[in-house]
């Protein structure tokens, strides 16, 4: 973190421990930006962190942690201040990693989306490291973050914790739920119950006071917090609920059941965790995937580094059977490399010099060298663990709905029980212990936890679901809007086909076919684009010479330019070319023939004269005609945009099955998209490079591609095994997440909707209640979590 003045403002990040849902977020968040100096916001439930920036000449440090610990929630700094630790200590915590974002007014609010934050997953502490520069720099120094994380700790992690109430912590790894604080809670406040009731069998006259005893000791730590959440503005909490329930109980005599339901509360904490950290360690699983430590081969010894460690440049030496501990490229060997940790692809792939490699593939027959490419933070797996968890903050229309309902639905309850207790006694002369004990039944019901868990629940579990397939969906509103997809627009070359075309025809028209060639690689050996690289394959295969042209330009959607020897020399395709010079009967025919064979065309012209056509084929993908057979199946139409010709385009569209659209500049993809998304959401598909233009103006945009950085950072999602396939797939995840969803939120409302008429008429009381209100929050928990098993692959 650059050393500022103590007037600026600082972005600042914790470990909070005891994030289980989005309720925790969302009191956290009340409670914080109530505080002035506080601003930008930000928490992940998924990796239990708050980022925020901090004017400390408003606030200071120690009283925003003593907020967020007074709620019951543990911190430990990720970041420090420079008056706190020393700038080069500081400066080393984080390296540079600039993110790009697709940010879309009609997808994302500013405050809910965006990078909130790199996360660096080891695993033996369970901390997540962050920093932040302009919302876009993150990285890690593992030592920096633990003295950090253990400094700022230090004297706070029993705050309010082991004590029997709403505690919240963080899981230690391995360990019970019984070994946590909210384990210990049950054990305890079941104890005391169970101890109430043996004790009210031999000696009924103290059974009350045993009760009472056993009520208290549960219920003060839940007072405790419910005052600190009332002093930060949040006075409509569970923990406010069950002490004036509690309390209210005991009052009208009611001691058994307040203190039962006391233990259920503490049953309820402890399955919410348990379901939480389950979430997480389907995430963990990710991380868990790359090695710990690396062979590092320095002067021909070798020796064993953290691999986190690992700098750009060094070359690493990976055994069969060991696991590639970063991305890099190979410099000696050939492997079959197992992809299946990044891609999802069992079957192995022969790579060799030169081909790149993900941190975690397996590296399955020979010995290889591999040249570190990219930094621990910035592998592919991290990337794909730190885009799951950044999700979580891009919060579903639906999510933000329940928010703003939940926000009066709370008062309302309150005044509603109040209005239980006061006008039957005051009006209809009621007996008060009933209608009190009616409206106390009221209140524990009335609370929307479930309600509020509904949404997020189950967008966390289809991330994950969708991360360990292949399927990357950048948050709740990605699934939102891919799940009332209408339509589905893909790109034809590496998107519906291979993208390695083959030249298959050289027709020379004036030169000879050796020069034709010769010609056009010239040109084309500035560029990236399969056809060229398909061009310079065949001259090279051909053993033909060249040498790249000087002055080389490419033309949006026309060709390439460039001078070779001297001479002007343009390869595009014959619709642009027919501008330059004229075709002549023969030309024109063999054109219509190679694309009328599926086949695209390149014409070469040289000095203004037609010097020969080059036609290439990509052929289409293995799964591509499955792939739009299922998008019919599911009621959505699928069509083909490429800026290709015509007949190749009718061609490949004829063969899929699908609708098409040709010879399109990127400026007509964008207005074709808009006009096919003028009644229904559309979902673009491309390579996430040549496409970025639509796939910006796409409804959802989706890139193909195992783990390049425009597919992971660029677009609203991204199918890693580069299968057609997947398109469908991620639709039907994103369908049943939605449909899950919809059954949470009828399970909350529906539960709520009769114990509150049954309260209201006293057939439940105080246990049914909490019973009633955690059975809600656990039946909802437990519907989300299904979809962790959801195979998306399945078709319906």
């Amino acid at each position: 973190m650059a050393t500022s003045t103590e007037s600026e403002p600082k972005t600042l990040s914790w470990k909070v421990g005891g994030m289980d849902c989005a309720s925790c977020a969302a009191k956290i968040r009340g409670a914080v930006e109530r505080l002035p100096g506080v601003g930008d916001v930000r928490l992940s439930v998924m990796s239990e962190t708050l980022t925020l920036v901090l004017d400390e000449a408003q606030t200071s440090v120690a009283a925003l942690e003593k907020r967020v610990n007074g709620l019951g929630y543990t911190t430990a700094a990720l970041t420090a201040p420079p008056a706190e630790k020393p700038a080069a200590e500081a400066s080393a915590c984080c390296g540079g990693h600039g993110h790009t974002h697709h940010d879309h007014a009609h997808r994302h609010d500013s405050h809910e989306q965006g990078s909130a934050c790199c996360s660096d997953h080891a695993h033996d502490h369970d901390h997540t490291g962050h920093d932040h520069d302009g919302h876009a720099r993150a990285g890690h120094d593992h030592a920096a973050r633990q003295t950090s994380g253990k400094a700022a700790g230090a004297g706070k992690a029993d705050h309010g914790h082991g004590l029997p109430g709403h505690v919240h912590e963080v899981t230690p790894e391995g360990a019970s739920w019984y070994q946590t604080g909210k384990g210990r809670l049950v054990l305890v406040t079941g104890a005391l119950l169970a101890a109430a009731w043996i004790i009210g069998t031999v000696r009924h006259d103290i059974a009350y006071w045993a009760f009472l005893v056993a009520c208290l000791i549960g219920v003060a730590p839940v007072a405790r917090r419910a005052l600190a959440a009332a002093r930060a503005g949040i006075p409509f909490t569970i923990e406010m609920l069950m002490t004036i329930a509690a309390i209210g109980a005991l009052f009208i005599g009611a001691a058994e059941e307040a203190a039962l339901v006391v233990f259920l509360f503490a049953v309820g904490e402890v399955l919410e965790g348990v379901a939480a950290d389950r979430a997480r360690a389907s995430i963990r699983a990710l991380g868990d995937l790359v090695p710990k430590t690396a062979l590092v081969e320095e002067n021909g010894a070798t020796r064993q580094v953290d691999a986190a460690s690992l700098a750009i440049g060094q070359i690493v030496l990976v055994r069969p059977g060991d696991r590639i501990p970063a991305d890099g490229e190979i410099t000696d060997g050939t492997s079959g490399i197992d992809e299946s940790p990044v891609t999802g692809e069992s079957v192995p792939k022969t790579k060799g010099v030169g081909e790149p490699v993900y941190a975690g593939s397996v590296n399955r027959e020979a010995a290889l060298r591999i040249r570190v490419e990219k930094a621990a933070q910035d592998n592919t797996i991290s990337r794909i663990i730190r885009l799951v968890e950044e999700a979580q903050e891009a919060r579903a229309p639906t999510e933000r709905f329940i928010d703003r309902f939940s926000r009066w639905y709370m008062p309302a309850i309150v005044g509603l029980a109040l209005l239980v207790a006061l006008v039957p006694p005051l009006l209809f002369a009621g007996e008060w212990s009933v209608w009190i004990y009616r409206a106390l039944a009221l209140l524990l019901i009335g609370c929307p936890c479930a309600l509020v868990i509904s949404v997020p629940a189950a967008i966390a579990a289809a991330l994950s679901a969708g991360a360990r397939q292949g399927l990357l969906m950048k948050g709740g509103v990605v699934i939102e809007t891919a799940a009332r997809t209408g339509v589905v627009a893909f790109d034809k070359t590496g998107t519906l086909t291979q993208g390695r075309p083959r030249v298959t025809d050289i027709v020379p028209l004036g030169h000879e076919e050796r020069d034709v060639l010769a010609f056009a690689a010239a040109v084309e050996s500035g560029s990236a684009h399969p056809l060229a690289e398909a061009v310079i394959e065949r001259a090279r295969t051909d053993a033909v010479a060249f040498a790249p042209a000087a002055e080389a330009a490419a033309l949006a959607g026309q060709g390439v330019t460039g001078k070779v020897e001297g001479r002007s020399v343009f390869v595009g395709a014959p619709r642009h070319a027919t501008k330059r010079t004229p075709f002549d009967g023969k030309a024109s025919a063999a054109v219509e023939a190679l694309e009328s064979a599926g086949k695209t065309v390149a014409a070469v012209i040289v000095d203004g004269t037609l010097a020969g056509l080059i036609a290439l084929r990509d052929e289409p993908r293995e799964d591509a005609v499955v792939a739009i057979a299922e998008l019919k199946a599911m009621g959505i139409r699928s069509t083909m945009l490429t800026g290709d010709n015509a007949r190749t385009a009718a061609a490949i569209a004829g063969g899929l099955g699908m609708e098409h659209r040709a010879e399109l500049m990127p400026d007509g993809k964008v207005a074709a998209l808009k006009e096919l998304g003028a009644g229904t959401p559309v979902m673009m598909v491309g390579d996430g490079i040549n496409d970025a233009p639509a796939l910006a103006a796409a409804s959802i945009g989706i890139a193909m591609g195992s783990g390049t950085d425009v597919a992971l950072e660029t677009a609203d999602g991204a199918v890693l095994k580069s299968r057609v396939r997947d398109v469908p797939a991620m639709i039907r995840l994103a369908r049943a997440a939605m449909g899950n969803i919809r059954a949470n939120i009828a399970i909350a409302l529906g539960l709520k909707a009769v114990f509150l008429v049954t309260s209201v008429l006293g057939y439940t009381g105080l246990w049914v209640a909490i019973l009633a209100d955690t059975g809600a929050t656990v039946l909802v928990t437990a519907n989300a979590l299904r979809l962790l098993s959801f195979d998306a692959g399945k078709a319906d």
